[in-house]
């Protein structure tokens, strides 16, 4: 059974696998890559970690050398030798079809607006999350506040319209954004913030105009690809747990596997 040492959390704390370090050099520059993550010190031992079990399994297959870091090539072998990963059936495409109407439609018109608190090396992630949730707070005690909160706080040239965005169709923003836009069905100030590559979002959508459902046959092939994708990913992260669970971990606490590595 794994053992992980509970108490260390500090970001002092010396990390290591199964007796392998993993030195202070390389957590600092995984930290850099973990900006987004609400604790990044500890975002960066979880994927070293989880780098290192793949690596030391890779290792006693005989995938990769010894003293040597886990390629693409080497990482992709192992998980093809290791992983059986089923094939969404029809039946699974048309269930998932069935159960996500609003993910097939064709020329959906939304009319939003937005505020942006965006990401910049000026200011702290941290600070720059508890002002957007502040704002958003006031924003929905009280809505007609929108306009001129957008014009005071955003970051986007938008503001000078009190934050509109006029109309958009799929494709017209980034995925995470478009989401928060087609993927929910109510009118007015998004419960939550949207979080994207630019910062965090105050959304509101201001009205619909509904397109038309796109045939099952026209859509059967990505839903496949992305249940393929969804399943391969629960699996991977189900992998990592079972290497985790035989291994001496210290200086982290691992928890249900969710990280870069594993998606």
């Amino acid at each position: 059974m794994s053992t992980i040492d509970q108490s260390a959390l500090a970001s002092g704390h010396p990390l290591s696998v199964n007796g392998v370090a993993i030195e202070t050099a390389a957590i600092d520059d995984e930290i850099a890559h973990q900006a987004d993550a609400a604790d990044p010190q500890m975002a960066a031992r979880h994927a070293l970690v989880i780098r290192e079990l793949l690596r030391q399994r890779a290792l006693e297959l005989k995938l990769t050398a010894d003293g040597t870091t886990l390629d693409d090539a080497s990482l992709d072998a192992l998980l093809e030798l290791e992983l059986n990963v089923p094939t969404a059936t029809r039946a699974d495409c048309e269930r998932y079809y069935e159960s996500h109407p609003a993910s097939f439609r064709h020329n959906d018109i939304v009319f939003a607006s937005h505020i942006l608190f965006a990401v910049t090396d000026r200011a702290p992630l941290a600070l720059v999350r508890h002002k957007a949730e502040t704002a958003l707070q006031q924003v929905l005690s009280a809505p007609d506040t929108f306009e001129d909160a957008a014009r005071e706080l955003s970051n986007c040239p938008s503001a000078k319209v009190g934050g509109s965005l006029g109309q958009l169709l799929r494709g017209d923003s980034v995925p995470e954004f478009e989401r928060s836009l087609f993927d929910t069905q109510g009118i007015g100030v998004l419960p939550a913030l949207v979080n994207t590559r630019f910062g965090f979002h105050i959304v509101r959508i201001d009205r619909r105009v509904e397109g038309e459902r796109l045939p099952f046959e026209s859509v059967e092939a990505d839903i496949a690809r992305f249940l393929g994708e969804r399943v391969r990913h629960k699996a991977i992260q189900q992998y990592v747990n079972v290497l985790a669970s035989r291994a001496r971990i210290e200086g982290a606490v691992l928890g249900e596997v969710n990280g870069p590595l594993v998606q």
